[in-house]
C-alpha cells in the first residue's frame, strides 16, 4: 500500500502553512489527490513540498521554481521528487543563486537559463590520476629502453 498523507501531515513535516499548502493546490504547484473534501498526498508530493519549501527558505522565488517543475517535467520526463530518489540518474544541485540539473556523471544543466545548454563536469582527481599514470608509464618506457635500471659500477 502506497503511503499517505493529510495536509496536517504535510503541515508538521515541512513546516509550510495551511494557507500556503492550499495556494500551491489551487495553482497547481502540487495537486494532491482527494477523498471527499480532505486533500490526501503521496510521498512524491510530500517530498515535493519539502524540496520547495527548502528552495523557498535559501532565497528562490516560487516563479523560478515553478519554471524548474515545468521544465524538468517538459525537457527531462521527471519530477522534482524524482530528481532526489536514490536510484535516479538526475539530480538538483544549488549554488544558492543558480539552479542545476546533474544528467549524468559529465553533465549538468542550468535549469533557470537555458536547459539546452549543458555544462560538463571535470573530474580533477581523475584528470591527476591519468597524469600520474601517464608519468609512471613513461618512466617505465625509458627504463626499459636503457635496458633496465641504472646499476652502479662496484668501487675496486
Amino acid at each position: 500500500m502506497q503511503q499517505e498523507f493529510t495536509s496536517n501531515d504535510i503541515i508538521a513535516l515541512t513546516g509550510i502553512t495551511a494557507r500556503q499548502l492550499q495556494w500551491w493546490d489551487e495553482r497547481g504547484i502540487v495537486a494532491p489527490g482527494r477523498k471527499g473534501h480532505r486533500r490526501i498526498y503521496s510521498w512524491d508530493e510530500l517530498i515535493t513540498v519539502a524540496i520547495i519549501c527548502q528552495l523557498r527558505r535559501r532565497g528562490f522565488s516560487l516563479q523560478r521554481i515553478r519554471r524548474v517543475i515545468a521544465l524538468l517535467q517538459q525537457e527531462f520526463g521527471t519530477s522534482l521528487a524524482a530528481t532526489i530518489s536514490a536510484s535516479s540518474e538526475h539530480h538538483l544541485l544549488t549554488d544558492g543563486t543558480h539552479l542545476y540539473l546533474r544528467t549524468s556523471a559529465r553533465q549538468v544543466v542550468d535549469l533557470l537559463k537555458n536547459a539546452r545548454q549543458p555544462m560538463f563536469d571535470i573530474c580533477l582527481s581523475d584528470e591527476v590520476r591519468r597524469v600520474r599514470g601517464e608519468i609512471q608509464s613513461r618512466k617505465k618506457s625509458a627504463v626499459s629502453e636503457r635496458g633496465g635500471p641504472l646499476r652502479r659500477a662496484k668501487r675496486a
